[in-house]
């Protein structure tokens, strides 16, 4: 006997567990039986699986845990039929419609069953349904759901098998990887038999379109990106569900079983073959440690997760990075091994296209039509080369190749793209140095083409980052926040599409200044180089910025740029987040904060640059990061910088700023139609030109309304909001009469509310009224939009406004907001600032965002007898940066050491998870920020 049904009778002994069902009373009627045939069954089945579990844990490695699961549920279903037909429903001498075959189909039917995977049964008849087969199949059914498996069935005959399958590819694939399981073996042979012969025979291009059509629907739903920094591991792309489909495709198109196979057949070579293994096999061994770990069925990645799984998997923290980062980073390089190995594998398609019939028409793989352009080969619409011999007689060609393919708009075909990958290590230092390989690469960059489409192909074919090793360490390289949404290569490739498309004026619209600017920039080239380098220093355990102006200088010459491009980049690269943190974090109508800034800048040039690569960063970082309050910070600060470059007073009223402003006030007399000229006057003097150059113009329109509103009533405090369904935030606006702990009142009502503030402004007004607006969601991050729920939050803000709000106090008892958050640790810190405003002491707060933090800082400042005259409140994920503007009870700076310590000590105390004694615990914010 064999040593491994040895070894897994450890799993389940089906002689053990079948004499214990015999024991069993025989003369109870099925439904008296059941109760004591599940018991010994579910009974093994929870042995069975902490056996695969403690084995998986000693290291037997995901897909050996894969089969073992499905050798215990293979077992289980045996028992249950063999008890059922002997036992419960005796057949002893079946007629031929009562003959019974229970199939395994689908990820069952592979043999891969995950902790938490469904089973996947077909019931196979001769012809119709039996009242016998019927009771046999139910009463089956009817344990497995009871033992807690997740059965998905069906019951047919063969020709309803193959007729369903002819039209429907899902159920062909379902019965492509068809098992025999237990009963009449005879009808599944009959059913492969003819499913081979009446359904495959013949069809394999529609099948294969099909499925590549299937896969990039699926990839489209997922993102369309295997780089976001929490995948799905199953249908993402890179996933399992891609290696699915390529041997799902090898399966009906060559008829193999195996990935060995498909070697045997010369489809894929050894190694490739050995790259398919190891990352079938990684993937599995992460998704078994998933599953155990959330105890359900999840696919995803989710950052509550990956720090778990990357300790159980070995991977520790380093001096330079983080466990869980190297973790993903090798997720990432196993997810690009499958991009790779599916265009291999198409390639192969093609090869095997042109020498069987079988496979002509499939245009969308291959075209005979081949002509040569420029030493390449087209074949059909893409480019290849004429000789294996083309990368090893000259590497120059592997760039060349993709700068053909830019130039031309072909596509570039698999096959070459396989000969490049067997070629990778010509990308030399050789290579890296020569002066037309340079050349080439920086045409490719700065391409008015599709520079995004050809650097994310070379990134793909593993070019970047050997032509480029500075790249080629952030290539997959993750950062564990909630903030950034792809990897530092996949965010840099974005921004660099991003920015060629502004250059093309096609992002007009949503980006009018920086599409505007775009055509006067005389450094084009410094952009695109800047953008291409601006993160490549992350991940090496300092500051990136100040890192990659290192690597900048390094890499400029040799591009081919000018010492006055590589200077350039270089600056752009150390100060590339300047712009944001300026714009975001300080007061933009303190003339200080714009003297500071200019005194950086120093020239109009390289504040175009800037601006533009502002942009195209804080674009890049993820969905929804980007909006129009953002937007017109970025576009005020680059006018007031303008402004001051070019002689101007920002104080006068001749400015370009003024100009603006008479501008929005014109526009403002023109919409108020519902205003006569004196409200609209009144409306206009209330407003400070902070207010009224950085706040959206609609939001102007609804602000100046609710104003009218408040003042015909003379109501000392007026509510208004508005569900922005688009953005998934809700705006409340609060004019109130100002007041000591007014921002920390509303922002702990909100709290109680249940909403979450992902931004905030504080404007006051020249009535000494205020109008503070709150950026609100619920807690799935959707926009707070129930009626019952805005009814109940305008009733807790003026109970918190008026003093009869008792309730502040149970803030400490909030939760503490998603997992997925709690376990990021960002370091908290206090920086006190008396000279970036001449009118104010600035307090900017770093920290990690909770349940209640705003309320507390508001609160803390307040109780240190500080006037709160502006707030810049930003959430970067689970990080947040608020910036308050502050003075004494006397309208003057704190500048005394001792106060500046006592306030620094309060405040790192309330930016502590467990509430202190003299603050409370409000409301917490979603993912929102600009560029890091």
């Amino acid at each position: 006997m064999s040593h491994l049904p040895l070894n897994r009778r450890q799993i389940i002994s089906r002689r053990d567990i079948d004499a214990q069902l015999a024991a069993l009373s025989p003369e109870l009627p099925p439904e008296k039986r059941r109760p004591e045939i599940l018991a010994v069954l579910k009974a093994a089945l929870a042995a069975g699986r902490a056996e695969v579990k403690q084995r998986f844990e000693a290291g037997s490695g995901g897909r050996v845990a894969s089969r073992d699961l499905t050798y215990l549920v293979d077992q289980l279903i045996r028992l249950l039929y063999d008890d059922t037909t002997t036992r419960v429903y005796r057949v002893a001498n079946p007629t031929q419609s009562e003959r019974l075959s229970i199939v395994a189909v689908g990820g069952y039917g592979r043999g891969e069953l995950a902790p938490q995977s469904d089973v996947d049964l077909l019931f196979l008849l001769p012809y119709k349904q039996t009242p016998m087969g019927e009771q046999i199949v139910e009463h089956m059914l009817y344990i497995l759901w009871d033992l807690g498996l997740k059965v998905g069935h069906a019951t047919r005959s063969v020709d309803e098998c193959l007729r369903m399958a002819r039209s429907d590819v899902t159920i062909r694939t379902a019965l492509l990887e068809s098992r025999y399981l237990w009963g009449d073996e005879s009808l599944f042979t009959e059913l492969k038999t003819r499913f081979d012969a009446e359904v495959v025979a013949g069809t394999s291009r529609d099948f294969v379109e099909a499925k590549l059509a299937e896969r990039d629907a699926r990839h489209a739903r997922m993102g369309d990106s295997r780089y976001v920094v929490e995948p799905n591991i199953k249908e993402g792309k890179g996933g399992l569900r891609d290696l699915h489909t390529l041997f799902w495709i090898a399966k009906y198109a060559y008829r193999v079983d195996s990935v060995e196979a498909l070697t045997a057949k010369g489809v894929l070579s050894r190694a490739e073959a050995n790259r398919f293994i190891k990352a079938e096999a990684f993937l599995w061994e992460v998704r078994f440690t998933l599953h155990y770990i959330a105890d359900r069925a999840e696919e995803r990645l989710t950052f509550d997760v990956q720090p778990e799984i990357a300790r159980r998997l070995g991977y520790s923290d380093r001096t330079t990075s983080k466990g869980v980062e190297r973790f993903m980073k090798h997720y990432f390089l196993v997810a690009k091994d499958i991009g790779d190995l599916t265009r291999i594998f198409c390639a192969a398609l093609e090869a095997e296209q042109r020498r069987k019939p079988r496979f002509g028409g499939l245009s969308r793989f291959f075209s005979p039509r081949s002509r040569e352009a420029h030493g390449f080969v087209v074949e059909g619409d893409r480019l290849s080369v004429g000789s294996p011999e083309a990368f090893l007689t000259d590497p120059v060609n592997i760039l060349r190749l993709f700068w053909e393919s830019d130039r031309t708009g072909f596509d570039i075909h698999p096959t070459a793209l396989r000969l490049i990958h067997q070629n990778l290590k010509k990308i030399d230092a050789d290579l890296r140095a020569n002066p037309e390989a340079n050349r080439l690469f920086l045409e490719i960059l700065t391409s008015k083409n599709d520079p995004e489409n050809t650097l994310r192909r070379l990134n793909e074919a593993g070019v970047l980052g050997r032509f480029v090793p500075d790249f080629g360490r952030v290539v997959a390289q993750m950062q564990f926040d909630m903030y950034h949404v792809y990897t530092v290569d996949e965010h840099t490739i974005f921004a660099i599409g991003i920015l060629a498309r502004i250059e093309q004026q096609l992002l007009t619209d949503e980006l009018p200044l920086a599409s505007s600017l775009m055509p006067k920039l005389l450094s084009r080239r410094a952009l695109y180089v800047a953008v291409l380098l601006h993160d490549i220093a992350k991940g090496r355990g300092g500051d990136h910025s100040v890192l990659g102006e290192q690597v900048a200088y390094k890499l400029g010459p040799r591009f081919g740029l000018s010492e006055e491009e590589t200077e350039t980049v270089a600056w752009l690269v150390r100060w590339h987040l300047a712009m944001s943190n300026t714009a975001f974090r300080r007061d933009l109508q303190d003339p200080k904060t714009i003297s500071d800034f200019v005194e950086l800048v120093q020239s109009p040039e390289r504040l175009k640059l800037l601006l533009v690569l502002t942009v195209v960063d804080i674009r890049a970082v993820g969905p929804k990061v980007w909006n129009a309050w953002k937007a017109g910070l970025l576009r005020e600060l680059y006018h007031l910088a303008a402004d001051k470059m070019a002689g101007g007073d920002v104080a006068e009223k001749t400015s370009g700023t003024e100009r603006r402003l008479s501008a929005v006030q014109e526009q403002l007399r023109a919409d108020l139609t519902d205003f006569t000229s004196a409200e609209v006057d009144q409306f206009l003097a209330l407003g400070t030109r902070a207010y009224f150059l950085t706040t959206d113009p609609g939001a102007i329109l609804r602000h100046a309304r609710l104003v009218k509103r408040a003042m015909q009533d003379r109501a000392p405090l007026s509510i208004d909001t508005r569900v922005d369904t688009h953005r998934g935030i809700t705006d409340v606006t609060i004019y109130t009469g100002d007041h000591p702990g007014l921002f920390a009142a509303i922002a702990g009502a909100l709290a109680l509310a249940g909403a979450n503030i992902v931004d905030a402004h504080i404007f006051t007004l020249t009535n000494s009224m205020v109008l503070d607006s709150f950026s609100i969601q619920d807690t799935e991050g959707g926009a707070f939009e129930r009626p019952d729920r805005l009814a109940r939050l305008a009733v807790l803000i003026e109970q918190a406004l008026s003093g009869s709000l008792r309730s502040l106090g149970d803030l400490a008892n909030l939760k503490s907001g998603p997992a997925r958050a709690a376990i990021f640790t960002v370091r908290p810190r206090v920086l006190i600032d008396n000279k970036a405003s001449a009118t104010h002491t600035v307090i900017e707060i770093n920290g990690r965002d909770r349940p209640g933090l705003l309320h507390d800082l508001g609160r803390t400042i307040t109780r240190q007898n500080l006037q709160i005259g502006g707030a810049k409140i930003m959430t970067y994920g689970e990080k947040v940066v608020d910036v308050f503007y502050v003075k004494d009870i006397f309208g003057l700076k704190i500048d005394r050491p001792d106060k500046i310590d006592d306030i620094r000590t309060a405040l790192l105390a309330a930016l502590q998870p467990t509430p202190v004694p003299t603050a409370a615990k409000p409301a917490a914010r979603a993912l929102k920020g600009a560029a890091e």
